[in-house]
C-alpha cells in the first residue's frame, strides 16, 4: 500500500485505496475512521474534524481515494493520520474501463434469437375490460341463517 515514504524511516507516506468503509461514531467527538483495501492489504484511516471539514466532499463521496498521511506508532498499535485527502474515483473509472459511455441495447428482454436488438415487434393489447355484476341470484345470501355464539 505504501506508494512513497520519506527518508529512511516512514513517517509520512501516501497511499490510495478503495473506500470499505467510511464511520463517524458520536461518541468519537467529530473524529471519522476510513478502511482503504488494495490489492495487498486494509489500511484503517484516522482523520481529525478538522481535515474532514477541508475535505469532506472528496472523503464522503469518493470509491477511491488517495491520501498522504502520518504514522504514528503508540503502545504497539499503528495510528495513520490523514493530512490531505484526494479523491481518486476517476483514475479508478479508467482501470475498470468505466469511464466511456455504456450503450443500452433496445428491445424485448425475451427475444433469444435476435439477441435483444431492434424495437419491441409486439403489438400492444387492448385493455380487458370485464363487467361484474355484485348480484347473484342463486346464490340466496337474504335466506342465510347464521346461529349466533356465546362465549361467555
Amino acid at each position: 500500500m505504501i506508494i512513497s515514504s520519506s527518508g529512511g524511516r516512514a513517517t509520512r507516506i501516501a497511499i490510495a485505496g478503495l473506500v470499505l468503509v467510511w464511520q463517524m461514531p458520536g461518541s468519537a467527538k467529530g473524529v471519522m475512521f476510513i478502511t482503504l483495501e488494495d490489492e495487498s492489504a486494509n489500511a484503517d484511516l484516522i482523520v481529525w474534524p478538522s481535515v474532514f471539514a477541508k475535505c469532506r466532499r472528496a472523503i464522503l463521496s469518493a470509491s477511491m481515494l488517495g491520501c498522504r498521511r502520518k504514522v504514528q506508532k503508540a503502545n504497539g498499535v499503528i495510528h495513520l493520520i490523514v493530512e490531505d485527502v484526494a479523491d481518486r474515483t476517476a483514475d479508478l473509472k479508467k482501470v475498470s474501463g468505466l469511464d466511456g459511455a455504456f450503450p443500452l441495447q433496445n428491445g424485448r428482454g425475451d427475444d433469444v434469437k435476435g439477441g435483444g436488438s431492434g424495437p419491441d415487434s409486439r403489438k400492444p393489447r387492448p385493455p380487458i375490460i370485464r363487467r361484474r355484476d355484485m348480484y347473484e341470484p342463486d346464490l340466496h345470501i337474504d335466506t342465510l341463517k347464521v346461529k349466533a355464539r356465546n362465549f361467555r
